[in-house]
């Protein structure tokens, strides 16, 4: 510690100044975390704050002749009397040779000050209420100071990169329907979001696109809000080896096998439903990088059972917050996330689930980028068939049908376009379902019959 307060001590502070009033790029790109409460004294404070409102106001470094009129207004004799010493200090520093090394440690004694400020802010916030998730927010903005130093995109200039390949990093899912509509799947940044009623499969297809995904050699964090690590897990080697889930145990070398032919690396994390907020999530992927654990794409099983921390008091308030929060942690990461939400209870009866049938909150498909929907009537769990409906898509068109096998004991699915073989096959299966309905009840009636004439 003694080291750190000697490296940004009183000396550094006022180089840091020269800096300031030297370099004009430099004050351009610092001005949003320069903050004068990151400085020692009261003299130094109030010269940062000076250089701050001048450039605000002219967009230009302050000169030491502003700062000779600026001076003459202090009514303070005792800040005057320092701020002129300081003034002294910072002009016998305008020729350091080392004014570049200076500048380039400035981030790391702003965010340092930061933490500190955010700290002592804490330890208040501990003694007060105990608002645990308040002091973590704070610690967690406080980590981020400094950390965006990116202008942005330079339209004339960075024609190459928008029509690149890297301009979107994409995640592919396993079907290829998916990836056309989206252009090669989810980028970084970007939420995806499977809407499906109760029991319909959504946790399976999320393993799907999870295992999807590891085929290709890409890392995935799971996390599960509802079933426990090992049973996801199970899900996993159910997905990948086409086996059901209750004949495994059987076939362990079989998984084994699956696994080892795996390119990508799995997490799975679980967090009872409600106790794990966004906020959460984002700290568990900050330690796993923090442990040297790298990761590509998450999938949140699944999104509406998180906790807000807006304490909002209506549901579509607290999950339009909640998803706008995942979309802002893909971005943090750069990375795909996918989650599913529940669809009303009336999405049963659909052939297609639209975009009204989303449950509670409309702000859910407003915030994210590729919204699918699963539709499944009883008919449909019976033939392991169904139905996937595109409801939003930012990069392409939605408002699509597609027909799919979804087998909801082995999580194998297929998504088809309705014009192939596949497809019509699918379809004609679907259109059937009431026939075979009928078959079914027809031969348990007969089953039952013959009971009772024995």
């Amino acid at each position: 510690m003694t080291d750190r307060l000697q490296e940004f001590g009183h000396n550094f502070q006022i180089k840091s100044v020269v800096c300031l009033m030297t370099k004009p790029n430099f004050i351009e790109q610092i001005i949003d975390i320069l903050d004068e409460s990151h400085y020692d004294n009261d003299s130094l404070k109030w010269i940062v704050k000076e250089c701050k409102k001048y450039f605000n106001e002219y967009k230009k470094p302050i000169t030491l002749d502003v700062f000779k009129v600026k001076v003459n207004e202090v009514t303070n004799d005792v800040l005057k009397t320092t701020v002129v010493e300081s003034l002294k200090e910072v002009y016998r520093y305008m020729e350091a040779p080392d004014l570049d090394f200076v500048q380039d440690k400035c981030i790391d004694f702003f965010k340092n000050q930061t933490l500190k400020n955010a700290i002592i802010k804490s330890v208040d916030i501990l003694e007060s209420n105990g608002d645990y998730e308040s002091i973590k927010n704070l610690i967690d903005e406080a980590m981020k100071a400094g950390t965006e130093r990116d202008l942005g995109h330079e339209y004339a200039e960075d024609i190459d990169i928008r029509y690149s390949e890297m301009a979107r990093n994409t995640v592919e899912t396993p079907w290829d329907v998916l990836n056309d509509l989206t252009q090669g799947g989810l980028g970084g940044g970007e939420l995806g979001v499977i809407v499906a009623p109760a029991g319909i499969g959504k946790t399976w297809i999320l393993c799907a696109l999870g295992a999807g995904a590891m085929k290709r050699g890409t890392n995935v964090v799971h996390y599960s809000l509802e079933l426990n690590e090992s049973y996801v897990g199970l899900r996993y080697d159910s997905v990948l080896t086409g086996l059901a889930n209750q004949n495994l145990k059987y076939h362990i070398d079989d998984v084994k096998d699956a696994v080892e032919k795996v390119k990508g690396d799995l997490v799975v994390k679980y967090f009872p439903t409600k106790t794990a907020s966004v906020h959460t999530l984002g700290a568990h992927l900050q330690k796993l990088r923090t442990m040297g654990k790298d990761f590509d794409m998450v999938v949140v099983d699944y999104g509406d059972i998180l906790r807000d921390t807006s304490n909002s008091r209506e549901v579509r308030h607290a999950l339009g917050n909640i998803y706008e929060d995942l979309r802002g942690l893909a971005g943090e990461f750069d990375i795909p996330i996918w989650t599913a939400s529940q669809a009303n209870r009336s999405a049963l009866d659909e052939d297609v689930i639209e975009a009204t049938k989303v449950a509670e909150s409309y702000q859910k498909v407003m915030t994210a980028d590729f919204v699918v929907s699963l539709s499944r009537k009883v008919e449909d769990k019976i033939g392991n068939t169904g139905r996937f409906h595109v409801i939003k898509n930012r990069f392409g068109p939605d408002g699509l049908t597609y027909p799919a096998k979804v087998n909801t004991n082995t999580g194998q699915v297929e998504i088809y376009e309705s014009n192939t073989v596949d497809g019509k096959e699918t379809q004609h299966k679907i259109n059937n379902r009431d026939n075979l309905m009928k078959k079914m009840l027809s031969s348990k009636y007969e089953d039952l019959m013959g009971e009772n004439d024995v």
